[in-house]
């Protein structure tokens, strides 16, 4: 039950996040689009951009903080993998003109055709990466 609350409470912080700042900033919440214009040329909106992605950063110890339950978070040891899976997600959301947080949270709750398919697109290889890894190369 913990666990399930903890996720419940986590995607409705995460679904205000995105209905405040659309409803004060007009901006979606892609992490995406939000950290790509603090690279130069340096968005003129650079301070809440930087405020966000501190909060995203932060989120982690603030739950550790509250709930005494560090988060596990496991990320392979193979660095070929990760170079490989930064440089598809990075490819991936440039073709697909945003990330599964613009276009699978902000997207899908405007009814947005272009995020439906995005989303859709995004699921389809998380389930062929999660198989093949499993199954194919037993990782």
């Amino acid at each position: 039950m913990h666990d399930f609350l903890m996720a419940f409470l986590g995607g409705a912080v995460i679904g205000l996040a995105a209905v405040l700042l659309m409803a004060t900033n007009g901006s979606i919440m892609g992490i995406s689009g939000i950290a790509s214009r603090l690279l130069p040329p340096i968005s003129t909106d650079w301070l809440w951009r930087s405020a966000f992605l501190a909060g995203v950063l932060a989120a982690p110890l603030i739950m550790t903080l509250i709930t005494g339950i560090q988060p596990v978070i496991e990320i392979t040891s193979n660095v070929a993998l990760q170079l490989i899976g930064g440089l598809l997600v990075g490819l991936g959301t440039v073709m697909g003109n945003g990330c599964t947080s613009g276009h699978g949270v902000c997207g899908l709750s405007r009814l947005s055709n272009r995020s439906i398919v995005a989303t859709g697109v995004f699921m389809i290889f998380a389930f062929g990466t999660v198989y093949l890894s499993r199954h194919v190369l037993g990782a």
